[in-house]
């Protein structure tokens, strides 16, 4: 049931490799989605085998494939695997020897199992090196990349690729590419707003939604199977996918249970089903939202209150958050009593804080905002509920 979106991949693919004037996504694409909007797959079964159409030789990796694995050594890990790919024999018979070392005529010396490590080869000396085995172009597509800031190896991974890409370019020849997708706008950006980021002046990039046509298309494959109910109301079903913030896998699945033969037995059209289904989901998450709020003690619904309303801007422990912490709980707030609820927040399963190797600290998942920000524009913040104090279990 996948929807491809190939004109889209096309147009990246151009971009990518400088075939369109004014544009910056040979120096890197930065994309940002929302999660669970279908960005891992357009990237996996849209971008990648464009790319390899054209005589591209692809690395994908997804960061949060393993969230417990540093990100530095899962991106030398996609690149080494790659080196072996296309070492094809050799690679073969040097692991069937005991052997992580690989001596390659015209490269150098290469333990696939050390790239980016002190003692092994550079990400440089590596994408080189993959670049002349492929005889082609090589394009590194990095899922969820802002998880590289988690870590001084991931952080070090990223301003390795930076030199990569500036070693290996050249006006008018681009032999290494880079696509760094992110769930988080905000956590993305630090790839690229500051003067200390790796990729300083580059720009982030809105990954298209999922649209009419996505929606066009189940509707048409809804006829086909279910004649009966020609012709379907495509405006109906798109309000549907909107309300589900055009998370496909949510529609589907919403789709299937108004379909069912087991659903409510109303006798209304499929489609008005749909939405309501959607909007029922919608609160469902809203309501998951306050739920895991209330369930804070009062200093942690304090600091998440603050991360909220300042967004890049927080600072944890500074004077004015302190301050705040204090008006919001009734209590004087100490930087340990912060430190402590801090720490709190970000073991929770799942952790409702990220924090970056330098130690910014940003809402996990970036959907609370909006939840936020809906909640204050209907003068419903803060949720009320029982509170929580310090000496509580």
């Amino acid at each position: 049931m996948y929807f491809t979106r190939s004109q889209l991949a096309e147009d990246m693919c151009e971009a990518l490799q400088g075939s369109n004037l004014f544009n910056d996504a040979p120096n890197g694409l930065f994309l940002a989605a929302p999660r669970r909007t279908g960005k891992s797959t357009f990237l996996q079964a849209d971008l990648k085998p464009a790319l390899e159409r054209r005589g591209v030789a692809v690395v994908y990796v997804d960061l949060w494939a393993a969230p417990q694995r540093d990100p530095g050594e899962l991106i030398a890990e996609a690149i080494g695997r790659a080196l072996r790919t296309h070492l094809g024999p050799i690679a073969k018979a040097a692991k069937a020897s005991g052997l992580e070392s690989i001596s390659i005529a015209g490269a150098l010396k290469i333990d696939t199992s050390k790239i980016g490590r002190p003692e092994g080869a550079t990400l440089t000396d590596a994408l080189r090196t993959l670049h002349e085995l492929a005889k082609a172009p090589v394009a590194l597509l990095v899922d969820e990349a802002q998880h590289s800031l988690t870590s001084e190896a991931g952080e070090n991974a990223m301003t390795a690729l930076k030199s990569a890409r500036d070693q290996l370019n050249r006006p008018g020849l681009v032999n290494l590419m880079l696509v760094m997708s992110g769930s988080d706008r905000d956590k993305l950006l630090r790839l690229v707003n500051a003067n200390a980021a790796p990729f300083y002046g580059s720009s982030i990039k809105h990954l298209p939604l999922l649209g009419d046509d996505f929606v066009a298309h189940l509707a048409g494959l809804i006829e086909k199977q279910r004649p009966d109910l020609k012709p379907v109301e495509q405006a109906l079903l798109t309000q549907a996918f909107q309300t589900l913030g055009h998370r496909p896998q949510f529609f589907i699945d919403t789709l299937g249970e108004a379909l069912s033969p087991f659903g409510s037995g109303e006798a209304k059209r499929f489609e008005s089903r749909v939405v309501e289904l959607a909007l029922q989901r919608l609160e469902q998450d809203r309501q998951q939202m306050e739920s895991d709020y209330l369930a804070l003690r009062t200093v942690e619904q304090a600091v998440i209150w603050r991360m909220l309303e300042q967004g890049p801007r927080f600072r944890p422990y500074d004077a004015e958050a302190l301050r705040f912490y204090s008006d919001k709980t009734g209590t004087p707030i100490t930087r340990a009593m912060a430190q402590k609820a801090m720490e709190a927040l970000r073991n929770r399963q799942p952790s409702m804080v990220w924090k970056s190797a330098r130690g910014e600290y940003a809402i996990d998942d970036a959907a609370m905002h909006q939840w936020y920000q809906q909640r204050v524009a209907l003068g419903a913040w803060p949720p009320e509920g029982p509170r929580w104090d310090e000496d509580e279990a």
